[in-house]
């Protein structure tokens, strides 16, 4: 297997340095600071006449503060800020706007000026955050057994994200706001990003998946385990790309707060028409700027160089390995095998068949699973049946040994040709922890 990895690049920041020099972050407008800096100004100006509501105080605090340091967190942070500004010009809040704007102000004009290129950004976010999900995934998953054991990661992951779903979904129906989904989506997001440290790590029930990434370089194991870390090989991509994307997160809260802030003055003060055009500027190349960055690092993103495939890792070669198995059942007898479980929730599963002469005598083999706990004493948890051949599995609710038998006790001449392959597939989440009440 060595001469199917060789020639690879290790994956530390030097190579990812190399690597960026192909992709030169894109030069920002300069009207996205100029008119940054305008907005604050105009909010301090407002800031004059009321003090800070409890609700501006943290948009307020969060205004001073420095963007997130990661890439992909300012992501999300601009997803929140486009959509509570939408919110701000939601239809609701139309007969406030309208309060607080000169008489004169064609404001339904105003608000659909704002929304329409606001939801095309967000939309476009919306569509590379998913799809880069999904090819982390899938890359992941070319080195996975392609056989029912692939199978199960994928369906467990797919349940997974579906339980992240209606996770959001209930906070939302609770009534919560647009911040406090987001904080869920982001600590989702970092939880995803753990379990990925895991795999390089080999830590927890991921100990059992690195089983399957024969082959798979070990730089690309170290890579993923230090995926996390703020002075990690990722630290490149943020110096590289960090600084456009920071400005982009700056300039959408700062259109955000000045809203706010207007809104909620509007008794005091009415928005002038020449403010109203600063805001529309303002939205104009703030979206126009971040759909230019999200196609950029989309290019970025597909080709860097910690997504090897599977072949240029010869993982597609190493899977030789582990083909089906073959045994001969002798008449009288059994064949057992015992996988152990370490983590609840992981999955039993096998796929058999009989082959060669016995399937032409019409014959067919006892089956089923127990489960055997530290003290010794069995649970029957598959029950005994004849097959020629199945596929089947079963999520467990114990940690422990599970047998696995092929029964041919009840043939007295016949032996049986039997092909098997199982496994014990451990979760793509780890159990939630179990607390105890003091």
């Amino acid at each position: 297997m060595a001469s199917s990895t060789e020639g690879l690049v290790p994956i530390t920041r030097a190579s990812l340095a190399r690597y960026y020099d192909k992709y030169p972050a894109p030069a920002i407008s300069e009207d996205l600071t100029r008119l940054t800096a305008e907005l604050r100004s105009l909010s301090a100006n407002l800031l004059e006449e009321l003090p800070l509501t409890p609700g501006e105080q943290l948009v307020a605090e969060e205004t001073d503060r420095n963007p997130p340091h990661k890439v992909d967190e300012n992501l999300w942070k601009n997803r929140e800020h486009i959509e509570e500004i939408l919110y701000l010009l939601d239809k609701s809040h139309l007969s406030k706007l309208k309060k607080a704007t000169q008489e004169d102000a064609d404001i339904d004009k105003f608000v659909e000026d704002l929304q329409e290129p606001l939801q095309r950004a967000l939309k476009a976010l919306e569509a590379f955050q998913s799809k880069n999900s999904d090819f982390v995934f899938n890359t992941v998953m070319t080195y996975m057994p392609q056989d029912f054991r692939g199978t199960l990661i994928r369906q467990q992951r797919e349940r997974s994200e579906r339980n992240r779903q209606a996770l959001v979904d209930t906070l939302v129906n609770s009534g919560g706001s647009i911040h406090d989904r987001y904080a869920l989506l982001w600590s989702q997001q970092m939880e995803r990003r753990r379990q990925l440290a895991q795999l390089g790590s080999a830590q927890g029930v991921y100990k059992t998946v690195v089983k399957y990434l024969v082959g798979v370089p070990q730089v690309l194991l170290d890579f993923i385990k230090q995926i996390n870390d703020d002075q990690g090989p990722m630290e490149e991509q943020r110096q590289r790309y960090g600084p456009s994307l920071y400005s982009l997160t700056k300039m959408v809260l700062s259109i955000r707060f000045f809203l706010l802030l207007s809104w909620g003055r509007s008794e005091k003060r009415k928005i002038q028409k020449d403010q109203l055009s600063v805001i529309q500027q303002a939205v104009q190349i703030y979206t126009s700027e971040l759909e230019k960055f999200i196609e950029f690092i989309r290019v970025v993103f597909v080709n860097s160089p910690f997504f090897i495939s599977a072949e240029d890792a010869g993982a597609i070669e190493s899977r030789h390995s582990d083909d089906y198995k073959e045994t001969v059942v002798p008449p009288g007898k059994t064949h057992e095998v015992i996988l152990t479980v370490d983590t609840v929730n992981s999955y039993i599963a096998w796929d058999f068949s009989l082959t060669q002469g016995t399937l032409s005598l019409g014959q067919d083999i006892g089956f089923h699973v127990e489960y055997v706990n530290p003290s010794g004493n069995v649970t029957l948890i598959l029950p005994y049946r004849r097959y020629d051949s199945d596929q089947g599995n079963f999520c467990t609710i114990l940690t422990g040994s599970y047998k696995l038998v092929w029964d041919n006790s009840y043939s007295t001449f016949l032996k049986k040709y039997l092909k098997y392959k199982v496994d014990a597939v451990p979760p793509v989440d780890p159990p939630e922890p179990v607390t105890e009440s003091i």
